[in-house]
């Protein structure tokens, strides 16, 4: 009698349709789901019970491969030993399968340092819980302890993590590395919905902004880097989309806004840091009197401010629709106080807010402008901390426009290392779930 030819083919598989098993011999199966998702599944004796074992996606593992796999398992389950055992050893952790979809991710994006911030936020949070075990042994719970502890309190960064987790699963069961429904899915029911105030709210944690501005670095077009300067120098959203060369001084580093332009009608100079500068380096050559011009001219054909509404549009490609541009000087209010440790008069004055009363105000005549240098240059090392690297620690005393004198801490302002320090140690206690 002549031996059996095996049921399927390469072509039979490319073509079935009709949902259920499909036997190609000695246990192998082709299974159909309704949904037209094919994968290979083996059914073997293991210590004298049936055992079924997936063996990955149709659309990945070849019916060779399939064929080669299931011999090696049956070989191992007539030997005494447990085919799931051998697997679950050679299987990748979940630390293993996010750098491979890293790396597969890598190409995609324009910008390098974008991918840096992809994974960190997955190495922050999801490694320390389980990044060194098999893929294929974490579960809902294990993503519900990593979420819930930041759901309400960080819910933009949970919502990050969340999807960055779900797209990490969704290869790894794809690639035959996780045999049940991706375990995400299902998660955001458990944690609920977060209420109004939280989830809609004004301004961006201090914490999260190295990361944005990251993210913000990497886009290219005319709003982006009108808004990295909106964060740079704490300045309202008209008066940097009306900022005019002619009010820039590099040489000085300072940007003078004239009355007019201002809400309290009061000139107002900003000291700008090396970032801030770093921006208008970008931007020059766009037009000779505009800073940030509108990508739309006017039928005159004469650049025009940018509208509001140009960031709102931005944060929507985002996918940051939570925070208002406003938000962005209470960011920086609440860093200067909690990190920083800014003397409160400095911290108003860089946000040209008016301190104490009348009398008060008549008798205060300097504007602080040296030691809100110091402040703004802190400032943008620690908004840039991702997009600079931590190779370079960045100069603490700024030398001024005359380079006769630096200026000095005296507005109480740490150095970028320990605003570095800080960081990685909040985000050190964010990454340990609360059990």
């Amino acid at each position: 009698m002549g031996k059996l030819l095996p049921k399927l083919t390469a072509r039979k598989v490319e073509g079935l349709k009709e949902p259920g098993m499909h036997g190609d011999g000695e246990g192998l199966y082709l299974c159909v789901s309704v949904g037209g998702t094919k994968s290979w599944i083996l059914r073997t004796t293991v210590y004298g019970r049936r055992r079924e074992l997936g063996l990955g996606s149709a659309t990945l593992v070849s019916l060779a491969e399939a064929r080669e796999e299931a011999r090696r398992l049956r070989k191992v389950a007539r030997a005494g030993g447990d085919p799931e055992t051998i697997r679950n050893r050679e299987t990748l952790t979940f630390a293993e399968a996010a750098k491979r979809v890293h790396k597969n991710l890598e190409p995609t994006w324009s910008n390098p340092k974008h991918a840096a911030g992809w994974l960190s936020a997955v190495e922050a949070y999801a490694f320390p819980c389980f990044g060194k075990r098999p893929i294929n042994k974490v579960g809902t719970p294990d993503i519900l302890l990593v979420l819930e502890p930041i759901w309400t309190t960080k819910h933009e960064t949970a919502r990050r993590v969340m999807q960055r987790l779900s797209t990490i699963f969704d290869w790894a069961k794809v690639a035959g590395h996780y045999p049940a429904e991706n375990p995400v899915t299902g998660v955001k029911k458990a944690l609920g919905t977060v209420n109004t105030a939280t989830k809609h709210m004004a301004s961006m944690p201090w914490q999260d902004l190295p990361d944005f501005m990251m993210e913000l670095y990497s886009r290219e077009g005319v709003s982006a880097r009108t808004l990295e300067f909106i964060i740079l120098t704490a300045t309202r959203s008209g008066e940097a989309r009306g900022a005019r060369w002619e009010e820039i001084d590099l040489e000085e580093r300072a940007w003078h806004i004239p009355g007019e332009r201002m809400k309290r009608r009061i000139p107002h100079r900003i000291p700008l840091s090396s970032a801030a500068c770093a921006v208008l380096e970008r931007m020059k050559g766009m037009d000779a009197e505009i800073v940030f011009p509108s990508v739309q001219t006017a039928k005159t054909a004469k650049p025009r401010v940018q509208s509001v509404n140009v960031f709102q549009a931005l944060l929507q490609r985002m996918e940051r629709e939570g925070f208002t541009i406003h938000g962005f000087r209470s960011t920086f209010r609440d860093w200067c106080s909690e990190d920083a440790h800014a003397e409160r008069e400095v911290a108003e004055a860089a946000l040209s807010h008016a301190t104490g009363n009348e009398v008060e105000r008549a008798y205060a005549r300097s504007d602080l402008y040296d030691r809100r240098r110091t402040l703004m240059e802190q400032w943008g090392n620690f908004t840039t901390t991702v997009v600079n690297g931590n190779s370079a620690e960045l100069s603490v005393g700024f030398q001024n426009h005359n380079k006769s004198e630096s200026t000095s801490l005296s507005a109480g302002v740490k150095p970028p290392a320990v605003a570095r320090k800080k960081l990685e140690k909040h985000r050190s206690k964010a990454a340990v779930p609360k059990r």
